[in-house]
């Protein structure tokens, strides 16, 4: 792998990671503590339908948009925290 795209991985990373920590900021770590208010669903199983939902919006979309994108990774990074995988050094072979 070239070094520009380490430094290009390194930059898409590191912005993901602001973004995610300011939106959880916001939102009062809604995602993975939610307020049960109307849905009585796990943190897990909420994640999943939201990630349904940004995949049929990318799929039934004519144009890939940055917002879509950025949230379908978020809820990803998200759904890796609920269910405590923090480390991927076990799924490099």
């Amino acid at each position: 792998m070239g070094d520009d795209t380490q430094l290009k991985i390194i930059a898409v990373t590191d912005a993901l990671k602001e973004f995610l920590c300011e939106k959880n900021r916001r939102y009062g770590d809604s995602a993975i503590h939610p307020m049960h208010v109307f849905s009585k669903e796990s943190a897990g199983e909420q994640l999943c339908v939201r990630l349904d939902d940004k995949l049929s919006r990318i799929k039934n979309s004519n144009e890939l948009r940055k917002n879509d994108l950025i949230d379908t990774l978020g809820y990803m990074v998200l759904l890796c925290i609920e269910n405590d995988w923090l480390d991927f050094e076990d799924q490099i072979d």
